[in-house]
């Protein structure tokens, strides 16, 4: 067990009781949490235990090292912000607008995508090069789920690539450069962002839906 002293006799009972009280999801959900709020430097286990109120020898129970709790980051966050967009990507829609509009849902829905999250990794990935490389798959990942989209609505190939990274680089970029448009601005833009990736007007109804489902997820924006 690397780095890391075992537990026996009294202190092997404490701790079993103090690892009793905590689950691996916690554990997990508190090296989240300090990613996003403090960067990838300070997903220690000591500061970690700090903010569950554990003993640090009790992430010994759930983790061989820290490397396999980085492992779960990772499959979370491409779980948590990859999954909903490929899901949006793919789900049928009758015009090419409506499919952008399922796609948009993940960026006005947190709990389809955290883009806190989502810049935490990136900026892990500019320290570590194998993190990198994680990140520019998710990405092909994304672009190459939303190129599919654009295929099936007859876009030629190269067009489908070029507005698949339009579409999806332009968002990422908002986020990564913390623009914070609020829900009236986003709303009163809709129209025109879709005509500008997709060449196609929305329609009314479109609009409204997208509207509703908005205002909807931010009642209070």
């Amino acid at each position: 067990m690397a780095g890391a002293a075992t537990p026996s006799g009294r202190g092997k009972r404490a701790t079993g009781q103090a690892a009793g009280r905590m689950t691996r999801d916690a554990w997990i959900e508190a090296g989240i949490a300090a990613l996003i709020d403090e960067g990838i430097a300070n997903v220690k286990i000591q500061v970690m235990a700090k903010r569950l109120g554990v003993s640090r020898s009790s992430f010994y129970w759930f983790f061989p090292d820290l490397q396999d709790l980085h492992k779960e980051l990772l499959e979370h966050w491409l779980r948590r912000n990859t999954g909903p967009i490929i899901e949006r990507a793919l789900r049928p829609a009758p015009t090419v607008t409506k499919a952008v509009c399922h796609i948009f849902e993940c960026w006005v829905d947190p709990s389809l995508f955290d883009p806190r999250l989502d810049a935490a990794v990136r900026s892990w990935g500019q320290v570590d090069t194998s993190i990198r490389s994680i990140v520019d798959q998710a990405d092909d990942q994304r672009v190459d789920a939303v190129t599919r989209m654009f295929l099936r609505y007859d876009y030629p190939e190269e067009e489908a690539f070029v507005r698949a990274r339009v579409l999806y680089f332009t968002q990422i970029g908002h986020f990564t450069l913390g623009m914070r448009d609020d829900r009236d601005t986003r709303l009163r833009l809709l129209r025109p962002y879709l005509l500008g990736f997709t060449g196609r007007q929305a329609s009314d109804d479109e609009a409204a839906a997208f509207e509703t489902l908005m205002r909807r997820i931010q009642p209070d924006a």
